[in-house]
């Protein structure tokens, strides 16, 4: 099994110190894990806000590239509607060139009102932008030329300077919670990226859907799907759960907030149907309910409850790729330490033994 560490670079209920000093501890962590045989450091894309602020995860990875050079760097995710295509082909194409090939690019089309609005962007557009950004950059790091003619980039065939050095075949991934996501995510070829945070049984449906329409689109099969969990890992069980009500529970209280999930502009939004329904599921089950789902997703406790459970998920839906979070929700940097290290001490070579 590929196993990466993701970076999400949050503040929310950590109220100790700076966003320097946040950044420094999460680098601390990539360090760790880029020791401990990961395979890959991801990073989140997200602005202005304690939820996430990794502004530009491009930039992080060129640094963690050059810092860690038998590690894979990736993106969940570029969130395009944010982006010019071009822009975002020529720096993929740089940071691949300096990398020696080891970037697996990730795309989003990006889900909170707040930074759509602080863009001067319409959500609305999102789908479309989307739609047109994602396959214009691919084709360009395949082929070495960008075009397009959509709606919103009428880009004229222009060359990708450095040239694109090495096949992205395999290392295109895409963030699908929507039913129009896994259709662009199959339409793409890539791997779909997917959070833990509800029950795996509802995820099935879409992965399922993804990995036929991949077969309709190009008669293959489908590259595994990326779930990206959220792991609170300790020796102490009861310890464990109680941090994971804790920490896994403020993280879901951030993704109340960022994302307006109790809010109903979402049945207002075009192409965001699906979250309207999150919404109303979130407001019916109420703040404890959505936490005790989370936790039913995510993984906590000894590392023997941990392999259990991803043993229970690998069952359900079949081979996956893992990228995990060691801290979130506002845990400690100690806590967050201690699982990582214990992980990948206990969890991560049965994981590869896979």
């Amino acid at each position: 099994m590929d196993v990466g560490m993701m970076m999400i670079f949050s503040s929310y209920g950590w109220e100790e110190g700076t966003d320097g000093q946040m950044w420094e501890e999460e680098l601390r962590l990539a360090e760790i894990a880029a020791d401990l045989g990961f395979d890959c450091l991801w990073s989140a894309e997200h602005h202005f806000n304690d939820y996430s602020f990794a502004p530009d995860n491009l930039q992080v990875m060129t640094h963690l590239a050059a810092k860690y050079p038998n590690i894979d760097v990736g993106t969940a995710a570029v969130i395009l509607p944010w982006h010019d295509p071009i822009r975002v082909a020529e720096n993929a194409a740089v940071l691949d060139l300096l990398s020696n090939g080891r970037l697996r690019l990730g795309f989003g089309r990006g889900l909170a009102r707040r930074e759509f609005e602080a863009f001067r962007l319409n959500m609305d557009e999102s789908r479309v932008r989307f739609d047109e950004a994602a396959p214009m950059i691919v084709d360009a790091l395949q082929t070495g030329f960008i075009e397009g003619d959509g709606l919103y980039y009428k880009q004229p065939r222009t060359e990708i300077r450095p040239r694109p050095q090495h096949s992205f075949d395999g290392r295109i991934y895409a963030v699908a919670s929507s039913e129009e996501s896994v259709i662009s995510a199959a339409k793409l070829g890539a791997h779909v990226i997917m959070f833990a945070d509800r029950p795996w049984e509802m995820r099935l449906p879409a992965i399922e859907r993804f990995r036929d329409l991949h077969r309709e689109y190009h008669g293959t099969e489908p590259p595994h799907v990326m779930l990206t969990d959220f792991v609170i890992c300790g020796t102490d069980l009861e310890q464990c759960e109680q941090e994971a009500k804790e920490y896994q529970g403020k993280f879901v209280e951030s993704n109340f907030y960022h994302y307006e999930f109790l809010g109903e502009h979402f049945q207002t939004v075009k192409g965001y149907d699906s979250y309207q329904q999150k919404a109303e599921i979130a407001r019916a089950a109420g703040h404890d309910g959505a936490v005790s789902g989370f936790m039913e997703a995510a993984s906590w406790g000894t590392p023997d409850r941990i392999l259990r459970g991803l043993e229970d998920r690998r069952e359900l839906i079949g081979e996956f790729e893992l990228n995990v979070a060691f801290r979130f929700g506002g845990t400690p940097f100690d806590v967050a330490e201690r699982g990582l290290k214990l992980f990948a001490k206990e969890v991560l070579p049965v994981l590869k033994s896979w």
